[in-house]
């Protein structure tokens, strides 16, 4: 048996993720990953690079996150000599800098070089100050300069998304001479979706898509090929804005221009999309308290970490709601049917107030909740909460008069439901609302406080109502 299966588990020696099913066509097979596991413990390089050879670039980065930390020192021991620019571009983030670390410097030069610039940036980000170093010392010098000039924006901005490498053509010329200059072009990108016509300032004025230039006669001037979705991008602007432009104005590519409106780069399609997935995953960890957690290969001490700060902000709110319930200790004990459906009131109203959150939520990230229509919103979403807390007030009702033979009891609970449902489905709009207001993110911490303000009112209703009337 290999040395780190007989260690005592570490902190960084979790457990290796197996894939979901093997019956997904998008994720390998178990017996592939479990053979490559076999040729790293039996330290087989020439197996291993057997196996690995006709992975996507994307499968393999996958097969690195998912090994334990010790497999994965031991593979990059075996394999970093063969690790590519699209393989490390696609290595989550977090362990990013023990690749990089590992990987020989040639290597690591070749690999770098393959990469855009955007990508490049991208990976500078999340390394540490050494590891930052090594990469831009293995660029080139007019690659060097693009990069710490993209690193010059700030950060989460169009200016830290765009890739430097832009295909550009003057504005007075003819699709003959683009195709000529395209084709004696040896620096292009690998892939572009447009020729960015600019004036003598560097200024864009259009863009044409490389079907209709192709389709064009030699002769057609590029200006009347302009296409009407041509939106220049700050290289300031928010790259939540930049997500939200393609998004809602179909964009598969956007030039980027300074604070003179100089043309400085191109954001693609599939760096918006990339931010979009970060943004819905950053929506979805933030309403279940568990900060910016995202990767399957954190340690058990950062996860703890990440979790622990927003379990103590609920145990707080849930002292306030023991709180509110001690208040009428004296109420439940003389009536112990009060404890029995106590809990069925305030679950009602925080699953309530939960469904309008992840709508508001969600509206607000892509926009669709704006200040012309939120009055229209927050009106429907009140009436919502009566209707329901009418509909689950009378059948609840209904449980407690059987259940108990008390047709006051029915009453009280069916008030308390009434209120407490139109409560939580206030606070589910307009406690995000009021965060994004305040400049907060309204994900944060917003299920927290909906569940809050559930509780405490849903008890108070429901045992001030049964003190008042039952006894």
């Amino acid at each position: 048996m290999p040395d780190d299966q007989l260690e005592a588990p570490r902190k960084d020696d979790l457990p290796e993720v197996e894939p979901a099913s093997d019956d997904d066509d998008f994720i390998p097979p178990r017996a592939l990953i479990d053979q490559i596991r076999e040729a790293i413990d039996a330290e087989d390089q020439a197996r291993l690079e057997a196996l690995l050879e006709p992975m996507h670039a994307a499968d393999i980065a996958d097969v690195i996150e998912n090994l334990s930390a010790a497999r994965r020192r031991q593979f990059l021991s075996l394999w970093s000599g063969e690790i590519d620019g699209d393989i490390l571009s696609e290595i989550d983030e977090s362990i990013r800098d023990e690749v990089v670390e590992q990987m020989p410097k040639a290597v690591l030069a070749e690999a770098v070089r393959e990469m855009d610039s955007d990508d490049i940036v991208e990976l500078i980000e999340e390394l540490d100050e050494p590891e930052q170093q090594k990469v831009l010392e293995a660029l080139d010098d007019s690659d060097r300069a693009a990069v710490e000039q993209s690193l010059t924006y700030p950060e989460y901005s169009a200016g830290r998304m765009m890739q430097s490498e832009v295909v550009t053509a003057p504005e007075h010329w003819t699709v003959g001479d683009t195709i000529d200059h395209l084709r004696g072009d040896e620096d292009l990108p690998d892939q572009f979706y447009h020729v960015v016509l600019v004036d003598p300032r560097r200024h864009p004025v259009g863009y044409v898509t490389l079907g209709r230039l192709l389709a064009a006669r030699r002769a057609t001037p590029m200006r009347d090929l302009i296409e009407d979705s041509f939106r220049p991008i700050s290289a300031y602007a928010e790259e939540a804005d930049v997500a939200y432009a393609f998004h809602q104005y179909h964009l598969i590519s956007a030039p980027v221009v300074d604070e003179h409106d100089r043309l400085v780069g191109v954001i693609t399609i599939d760096d918006a999309m990339e931010v979009l997935d970060d943004e819905h995953q950053e929506d979805i960890l933030r309403l279940a308290g568990v900060g910016d957690e995202s990767a399957i290969s954190d340690t058990v001490i950062e996860t703890l970490w990440q979790r622990v700060p927003w379990l103590a902000v609920n145990l707080a709110t849930a002292i306030l709601a023991s709180f509110v319930i001690s208040m009428f200790e004296n109420t439940i004990s003389e009536l112990v049917a009060l404890a029995v459906l106590m809990p069925i009131v305030a679950s009602m109203g925080g699953n309530a107030g939960t469904q309008t959150l992840t709508v508001a939520v969600r509206a607000l990230a892509t926009k669709s909740l704006t200040g012309s229509n939120v009055r229209r919103v927050v009106v429907r979403e009140a009436v919502v909460g009566v209707l329901n807390g009418f509909f689950f007030a009378l059948v609840m009702g209904l449980v407690a008069w059987i259940w108990f033979d008390g047709i006051s009891l029915a009453g009280v609970i069916g008030i308390a439901m009434v209120v407490n449902l139109f409560v939580a489905a206030l606070a589910g709009i307009l406690v995000p609302l009021t965060l994004e207001k305040m400049g907060a993110d309204p994900a944060l911490a917003s299920g927290t406080f909906v569940t809050t303000v559930t509780d405490v009112v849903g008890f108070f209703a429901f045992l001030g109502l049964a003190q008042a009337v039952l006894l």
